[in-house]
């Protein structure tokens, strides 16, 4: 795409070191937008920031903690300081790991349900009055579509998957009549480095599954996130669930 349509936009992208996150940064970078990008991993976020700047985008990067208060905070801050406004929120930071029920730890289902719900909570809440008091502004939570259907060995992330979809659906009736739109993102399996670390038998039997009959990439992701952002193209989008999933959900 060619067209740059965010050109006067200012983007803040949370866990862009990788994956769809890293997609959905150079995407917005390829079409104008001025971004910040957030991660808590310093070397491969640089990465992304090195692929933005030669796309000619001006980009700044920090180091976040997704489930701390002070540090999302000061993201958001830092974001509005650095670009002059914020304008687009796209919360991609997660983690995953593959456990049932009956040996799952307390400590594994608090780090899930820390990053992949309330880290998204966390920047949302630094983020909404900002866009308020302009009276526009995109936020574009990821989900999975796991929130939508479950999945063997993921009950934390599906709860916080889950818990995405339905606090999207929240905000958004909240804050849509200022002009601020929220929608989410459910993907299905992504060869992300992400996905790659669950077990290769699990992969394996998933694609199977899939219609499409394979998983997608990261950047068959991205085109979403730049719909949902763009006018006239995101302005009818409210409080949905988007999925790019090779047919694993069809609602």
């Amino acid at each position: 795409m060619t067209e740059r349509v965010l050109d006067g936009r200012t983007a803040l992208v949370v866990g862009a070191a990788g994956g769809i996150g890293r997609s959905i940064a150079l995407t917005y970078a390829r079409v104008g937008a001025s971004l910040m990008l957030g991660d808590r991993h310093s070397p491969r976020l640089a990465e992304t920031v090195e692929l933005c700047e030669r796309a000619g985008a001006k980009t700044h990067s920090t180091t976040v903690d997704v489930t701390d208060p002070a540090s999302t905070q000061a993201l958001i801050d830092d974001t509005v300081k650095s670009l002059g406004s914020l304008h687009i929120l796209v919360n991609s930071a997660g983690v995953i790991t593959e456990v049932p029920v009956s040996d799952m730890t307390v400590e594994q289902w608090d780090e899930t349900l820390d990053v992949d719900l309330k880290g998204v909570f966390l920047c949302c809440r630094w983020a909404v009055p900002h866009m308020l008091e302009q009276r526009w502004g995109r936020i574009i939570n990821i989900a999975s579509q796991v929130g939508q259907k479950g999945g063997i060995g993921f009950a934390h992330y599906t709860a916080a998957k889950a818990g995405v979809i339905g606090f999207t659906k929240a905000l958004a009736r909240e804050v849509a009549g200022n002009g601020v739109l929220v929608n989410a993102i459910a993907p299905g399996p992504i060869e992300t480095d992400f996905v790659a670390g669950l077990a290769a038998d699990t992969l394996a039997a998933k694609q199977r599954e899939l219609p499409l009959g394979r998983a997608g990439l990261p950047d068959e992701v991205a085109p979403t996130a730049l719909l949902l952002a763009s006018e006239p193209g995101g302005n009818l989008y409210v409080g949905q669930t988007l999925g790019p999933n090779s047919g694993d959900v069809m609602p």
